[in-house]
């Protein structure tokens, strides 16, 4: 099971019991408003989530996501973070796409910029992992901030990218590279 722990954080694999705090950040309409795409409705549907996640976990080297969720050291649940394979070399060198989203109530406090440098080390330290690429939506500027803070570099806008509350919207995507993390 990966655990990774910071100063303030554990980060780990999920387990059955994560449902409910799990369902809680899912179908919380302010959280996941930048994600409609995941964000879930029913207790069912989060569950569904949390299985994928833990099917996920028992893969293996043939393992195509990691999800993890974001503790404080009070075991208080915190959030979400991981990253999906999007790529990868015949050596096993993977291109993957970062993720995370965290309950109001923390948002503001570096937790999410303590969790995304932590979980980038794992990813190229022990995850094998050559290029991380993440983005957001432009008016979603706290998660672009931490994209900055965390060393990613700003590679594309997609204009129009996504129909959100009845206007499309922008996109920004950035990306880092194993060398990039390793010249810091």
């Amino acid at each position: 099971m990966i655990r990774i722990e910071t100063k303030r954080l554990i980060i780990r694999e999920h387990i059955p019991e994560d449902l409910k705090p799990l369902h809680n950040l899912l179908s919380d309409d302010e959280v996941m408003y930048f994600l409609p795409d995941i964000k879930t409705k029913t207790l069912e549907e989060s569950k569904s989530d949390l299985n994928e996640a833990i099917i996920e976990a028992k893969k293996g080297k043939d393992r195509l996501k990691y999800y993890f969720a974001i503790f404080n050291k009070n075991n208080n649940y915190i959030g979400e973070i991981g990253y999906s394979v999007i790529g990868s070399n015949p050596g096993g060198d993977k291109n993957v796409h970062l993720g995370y989203f965290i309950h109001k109530k923390y948002w503001g406090k570096g937790i999410t910029t303590e969790a995304v440098r932590a979980t980038v080390e794992y990813a190229f330290v022990i995850g094998n992992v050559h290029k991380i690429e993440t983005g957001c939506l432009k008016e979603n500027i706290a998660s672009e901030k931490i994209m900055i803070k965390c060393g990613f570099t700003r590679e594309a806008k997609k204009i129009d990218y996504m129909f959100l509350d009845g206007k499309w919207r922008d996109r920004v995507e950035y990306r880092l590279l194993k060398k990039e993390y390793n010249n810091k």
